[in-house]
């Protein structure tokens, strides 16, 4: 009796055992950058020509259908994202965060982290995206509580429930917001992992034992956080445009495992789908975790009703967008791993349009960031809309004397971040520079040349940048304090486009202004 008694306990408890078992389908988008129409293989605008051929990736229709054939291989799902819904193609700047609420809810998201984007226009108009969507919207290393937009509504963090079991999720988002973003001066942005371990804390004290984090803070980021934290199960990554998984372009494994936390990402611009399976068990520890982004290529049809949402959303945008400006005779490399990381064409292209611009007002340099240079144009027509997608900004040209030593400054800056391709890169014309990635970040610019001559630390020197540099975007707070700043010149995007349109057929190029050491 005695041994039939234990057998049958064993049994027992092995049984409840494997039932404990909790499979979870999560589902993820990042960095969509209001990409509702679908993009070519540049992220840019594609025709609806090349996506009858299929040629074209991504958009909003895609993804209606991928998740719903997604959610019909699991029986539990979720669907994530890590912020930047906002800004990137004339949709933003049109109906600003309207239209990313109606798909979001549409596609039945379940969270998101807020993203810097989602600043770009100021508390308000993130508060009014908040109220129109049906779902969590979370940041935790803020604090909101003197912003009147946003305290009591953004919250740090919450407990959602799927299939019977409570998961915790936590929003993050970048530290350097303030200098991304328009935030106000009400917003105190800090740390990451002690932002993140305070909501863990407070989450398993209420006895949830899942926890996903949505991180708009980049890949090298979630590693620091996934290393310096216990209790983080999944992070749901964003804000660098990583790729993970074992296709060509990613850069490094899906999940990339950081102790024993999951990490994501999936790209950008709705290219791709991120599916991680997981399964935990009674105690909330992961036993198996597998998956992968999934690409939203023509093989992944568009949902009609979504398609027929799209483009009546896109009609009063239509004379603006297809208006012929110019030619290039070959393609435009605007790549962000380009023109994050070193010269870049687009980047010459739109710092060289800036100063021809204002050569005429003293001006001998230009600066741009290449966080501002958001897309490549390929060969042919240049559409209005093209160059809106490349500098969705609205930023308005500004000139401003500071120092050579100031100049350096900047410059320093601008290479100080290079290893986690942020958008502070300085694309430049009127000058040239070397610098050492390996050295250590403020002392990493060399040979800086102002035309023919070395820069005079001393001297005065006449610069033009976009309103948001100007302003200390990016980190460019040495530009704050310059001497006669003027910061409204006109559109940057009418400058680049009136300057393509002067060149006859452009031709792309790079000349070694920046080089590597």
């Amino acid at each position: 009796m005695i041994r039939l008694f234990t057998t049958s306990a064993a049994l027992a408890l092995a049984a409840s055992a494997a039932t404990a078992d909790y499979s979870l389908t999560i589902l993820h988008t990042n960095d969509f950058h209001s990409r509702f129409e679908p993009i070519s293989k540049y992220d840019s605008t594609c025709g609806a020509e090349d996506n009858a051929e299929g040629k074209c990736f991504g958009g909003s229709a895609r993804l209606v259908t991928a998740l719903e054939a997604a959610r019909a291989r699991s029986n539990n799902s979720v669907l994530f994202d890590g912020g930047d819904q906002f800004q990137g193609t004339l949709f933003y700047t049109y109906y600003k965060g309207k239209l990313a609420a109606e798909m979001m809810n549409k596609m039945g998201y379940d969270g998101m982290t807020v993203g810097n984007h989602e600043f770009d226009d100021g508390p308000e108009v993130l508060a009014g995206f908040m109220d129109a969507v049906t779902f969590p919207v979370l940041m935790s290393n803020a604090d909101v509580s003197m912003e009147p937009a946003l305290a009591g509504k953004l919250q740090k963090s919450t407990v959602i429930e799927r299939g019977g079991e409570k998961i915790g999720l936590i929003g993050l988002t970048p530290q350097d917001t303030d200098e991304l973003a328009s935030p106000g001066k009400n917003v105190v942005f800090t740390d990451p992992v002690q932002a993140v371990q305070g909501e863990v804390d407070k989450l398993t004290a209420e006895g949830v034992n899942k926890i996903i984090v949505l991180s708009h803070s980049g890949y090298v980021v979630d590693q620091r956080v996934a290393a310096e934290t216990t209790g983080v199960d999944v992070i749901v990554g964003g804000h660098s445009n990583t790729l993970l998984g074992d296709m060509e372009g990613a850069e490094g494994p899906y999940p990339t495992v950081v102790n024993g936390t999951q990490i994501l990402s999936a790209y950008a611009y709705g290219k791709f789908l991120g599916e991680l399976n997981v399964t935990f068990d009674d105690e909330g520890n992961i036993l198996e975790a597998s998956g992968q982004p999934i690409i939203m290529d023509a093989a992944v049809t568009e949902d009609e009703a979504t398609v027929a949402r799209i483009t009546e959303a896109a009609a009063p945008l239509e004379e603006i967008r297809n208006k012929v400006v110019a030619e290039s005779a070959e393609a435009i490399d605007g790549d962000r791993n380009s023109c994050r990381a070193g010269e870049c064409q687009m980047g010459n292209l739109v710092a060289d349009a800036m100063l021809a611009r204002v050569k005429g007002q003293g001006i001998q340099i230009a600066i741009q960031n290449g966080g501002g240079v958001r897309a490549s144009i390929d060969a042919g027509e240049v559409t209005m809309g093209e160059v809106l997608t490349v500098l969705p900004f609205q930023n308005t040209l500004s000139t401003f004397q500071v120092s050579g030593a100031t100049i350096v400054e900047a410059l320093e800056n601008g290479v100080s971040q290079i290893e986690e391709g942020a958008g502070r890169f300085p694309q430049v014309s009127g000058m040239s520079f070397k610098f050492d990635a390996a050295a250590e970040p403020g002392s990493r610019v060399s040979d800086v040349m102002v035309g023919d001559a070395p820069i005079d630390p001393a001297a005065t020197y006449g610069v033009v940048s976009n309103n948001y540099v100007r302003n200390g975007g990016d980190g460019f707070k040495m530009f704050v304090d310059a001497e006669n700043a003027y910061d409204f010149g006109p559109d940057l995007a009418d400058v680049v486009a009136e300057y393509i349109a002067a060149q006859g057929p452009y031709k792309p190029y790079t000349d070694g202004r920046i080089s590597a050491k």
